[in-house]
């Protein structure tokens, strides 16, 4: 493993280790005006969602690396403070890279990139039909990191109002997860797509606490058969099942107790007859 200062490097090659690393990151595609009316429109991978109650969103136009100089999108809502943060899915993402072009500032990015603008209902900037979920903002503090190429620009924005394509919601009226297709940003050109193929679902413990990997005995803990995910998948059982229940879920188990179907197991989540066979073969 290397060990690097920050300060002893180019900004360029710690801004490759910072974004190759740090990853897939939310993208943040802020539409806003001038004080003049232009408009702009912008995607920024330094983004995220930082509170629910106030809805507050942060991203941040960063100064150029090259140049040292600030995005419109930096001077816009100093201008006028205010943002529509639009999400981007698989099927915008052409468009929207074409939308990171360095054009003159009086371009207008909606018919540079074909984008639909749309009326906001609580602010000026216009909102991008074509995004399935559209934040409006109202910009509540700009924090300046640094003078200097690269510094980033943090702009806390206030949620006033959320318009959601029904399309991408579920039964239940959230965000299906496999049906809005987001994509993110990696290092370099790469991006990544949130299709079914790339994402699995881990049970929460907010209600429940696990018995810890430390707690397992040590024919299990110290395994050198079994993952990191293996194991945390195991210390996540809020107690360990009785001896008698061990041979019970034995008994009534007609595969075979091995390793394999062990770990079959813990990927299907039946996780107490997993670590049952596990015990047993591991003593």
């Amino acid at each position: 493993m290397i060990s690097i200062d920050p300060k002893e490097i180019s900004v360029s090659k710690l801004h490759r280790y910072l974004l190759g690393s740090i990853g897939p990151r939310p993208i943040a595609f802020a539409s806003t005006i001038d004080k003049k009316g232009n408009r702009n429109l912008a995607p920024f991978s330094f983004f995220n969602v930082f509170s629910a109650n106030p809805p507050i969103l942060i991203f941040s136009p960063a100064r150029s690396g090259r140049t040292n100089t600030n995005k419109d999108t930096y001077f816009n809502v100093k201008e006028v403070p205010e943002v529509v943060i639009n999400v981007v899915t698989y099927a915008m993402v052409q468009q929207m890279s074409l939308a990171s072009s360095p054009f003159d500032k009086d371009t207008d990015e909606f018919v540079k990139t074909g984008f639909t603008p749309v009326e906001s209902e609580t602010i000026l900037p216009f909102r991008v039909l074509e995004s399935p979920v559209q934040f409006e903002c109202k910009v509540k503090d700009i924090r300046e990191l640094g003078s200097n190429g690269g510094a980033g620009n943090l702009i806390f924005c206030e949620v006033s109002k959320i318009h959601i394509n029904e399309f991408v919601l579920d039964q239940d009226g959230l965000v299906d997860q496999q049906k809005i297709d987001l994509v993110s940003r990696m290092g370099g050109n790469w991006y990544c797509r949130s299709d079914k193929n790339s994402m699995f679902e881990v049970d929460k413990p907010i209600a429940t606490v696990g018995i810890g990997v430390d707690a397992l005995p040590d024919n299990i803990r110290l395994s050198k058969d079994l993952t990191g995910n293996d194991l945390g998948k195991i210390g996540s059982m809020q107690r360990i099942p009785s001896t008698n229940e061990q041979r019970e879920l034995l008994s009534n188990y007609s595969g075979g107790r091995t390793l394999e179907n062990a770990k079959n197991l813990l990927n299907s989540n039946n996780v107490t007859l997993a670590y049952a066979i596990l015990n047993q073969l591991n003593q």
